[in-house]
């Protein structure tokens, strides 16, 4: 039988809600070290989601070792080009999706994480080349990237070791958002926010001298989570290997 005692229970809430908490404002959001239940960070964040399309017609087959295979090789990849980034402050899967979120208190940094969708989407073309030279399903996936001030705290049990960071803004839930958008509806598959967008294009202007590089991008307007951007960029190199035959 369930138990919980409801007076214990009053007197913790008590003390969450009578306990002072600091919200600190800076650029960067420090490591986990720093988080307490009595403080807080105010910091520019980006997030990076990346959802696989009709994933449930997807994992709905019944050969389970095809399936096991497709989620896998999706996600072994993915988390390999998010996670190598000193500014890394958590990664993980969500069911069908994999997601990271960075510290970007600079735009060169909103850029990297730019150029890190970049490598996403041509490695899901490598993906489904290989899936179909074994006769497996290829993958769609939307990759929604957002940038914004977030506030961050730490929250769950102090007694009990169950905590978690609490992620309180528009940049992890618009990003989200954005990569449900990504390949579906005649959409590309990749999905900015307009902060992103705007704090990584004069670089990437800057990296390809010479070319239109605003037409590369469709501008959305949305009331909901804001203004987007879509696009279907790849990493020229690699995409050339992977059309040669992805020969070493």
């Amino acid at each position: 039988m369930a138990t919980y005692d409801y007076r214990k229970g009053k007197e913790r809430i008590e003390a969450i809600l009578d306990n002072e908490l600091t919200v600190i404002e800076q650029n960067e959001l420090p490591t986990d070290d720093a988080f307490t239940f009595s403080n807080g960070y105010y910091s520019w964040v980006t997030g990076i989601f990346v959802d696989i399309r009709d994933s449930s017609e997807l994992f709905a087959d019944e050969d389970k070792e095809k399936v096991s295979k497709l989620i896998r090789s999706f996600t072994s990849e993915v988390i390999e080009i998010l996670r190598k980034d000193e500014n890394l402050r958590e990664i993980g899967i969500r069911g069908d999706c994999v997601y990271a979120i960075y510290t970007t208190p600079s735009k060169d940094d909103i850029y990297e994480l730019a150029d890190k969708t970049f490598f996403i989407n041509t490695y899901m073309i490598m993906l489904n080349k290989l899936l179909s030279d074994r006769s497996l399903p290829e993958i769609k996936v939307g990759i929604g990237m957002s940038t914004a001030q977030e506030l961050v705290v730490k929250a769950g049990r102090k007694d009990v070791g169950i905590n978690s960071k609490v992620w309180i803004g528009k940049a992890v839930t618009r990003a989200s958002n954005f990569s449900s958008l990504g390949n579906k509806n005649g959409n590309s598959a990749l999905v900015y926010s307009s902060c992103s967008y705007s704090n990584f294009i004069k670089k990437l202007k800057e990296r390809n001298s010479g070319k239109d590089v605003e037409s590369w991008f469709t501008y959305h307007s949305d009331e909901g989570d804001g203004a987007y951007y879509t696009a279907s960029i790849v990493k020229s190199d690699f995409d050339k290997w992977i059309s040669n035959g992805m020969k070493d």
